[in-house]
């Protein structure tokens, strides 16, 4: 078994093109999609035509929920300008999506954990703002009733793997279209991959289980940053540029 895995597009239509035109080339045909679809500042009416045309088991992300769930006034700007590009049929289709999935009886999916969309699974947040790998004993709480051999998560951005004590796997194959961003929420950090590259993981199972092939594509990244910028978001121009928050 082989397949892709894609997370936190986030509007970016040139990166996910870049990511599906790799997978294709790898010669992948099926593909998983952690959520966070839309949101942002640069082409999110673009992007869920392409993610809307294919035939990818994908599971809710919460600024999906957010595109859903709030008022156009109540939500924060990069939801506001990706709801401005969405169509009624965009917005039905994130409406339809699940909060979790399995795909082929083996592999769980999940936007961020089982029991919340918009909590880090693989990471914590210190006091200070650090952001540092969770301890084992805090992400094996957090996968219980998960009882697959691969789980797979995305939300933090982070390309990560790690191993549970029971052998299972957590894979977060990092973020498709946003290299960098800042949260105030549980305190106020930066989350930075230092590269401004789409991310992406093809997972094969063989003889001795699973293995993620974590993949870096190239793109027009710097006329995604030009348009953010456009858009009057210098944040999301420099994060798009740089993989580093301004």
């Amino acid at each position: 078994m082989r397949f892709a895995a894609i997370a936190d597009v986030h509007g970016n239509h040139l990166a996910l093109e870049a990511v599906l035109a790799d997978i294709a080339a790898q010669g992948v045909t099926e593909i998983v999609n952690l959520g966070d679809c839309f949101s942002g500042p640069l082409t999110a009416g673009r992007t869920a035509e392409l993610l809307r045309e294919r035939d990818m088991l994908t599971v809710r992300g919460n600024h999906d929920r957010y595109l859903i769930e709030q008022q156009r006034e109540a939500m924060h700007l990069s939801d506001m300008a990706a709801f401005d590009q969405l169509t009624a049929d965009d917005l039905q289709w994130l409406r339809g999506l699940p909060t979790s999935a399995v795909y082929r009886s083996e592999v769980y999916l999940c936007h961020a954990t089982p029991a919340n969309d918009s909590t880090y699974w693989l990471e914590s947040v210190s006091t200070e703002g650090h952001v540092f790998l969770k301890p084992l004993a805090e992400i094996e709480a957090l996968a219980t009733g998960a009882d697959f051999p691969l789980i797979l998560c995305g939300h933090s951005h982070i390309p990560r793997l790690v191993r549970l004590s029971d052998d299972r796997l957590i894979v977060n194959p990092g973020s498709v279209g946003c290299p960098a961003y800042d949260d105030d929420r549980p305190h106020y950090h930066k989350v930075e991959t230092g590269h401004p590259l789409a991310s992406y993981c093809i997972l094969e199972k063989g003889e001795t289980g699973w293995l993620p092939a974590f993949r870096t594509v190239a793109y027009d990244y710097m006329a995604m940053s030009r348009l953010a910028n456009e858009n009057a978001r210098p944040d999301w121009a420099g994060a798009l540029a740089t993989g580093w928050m301004p």
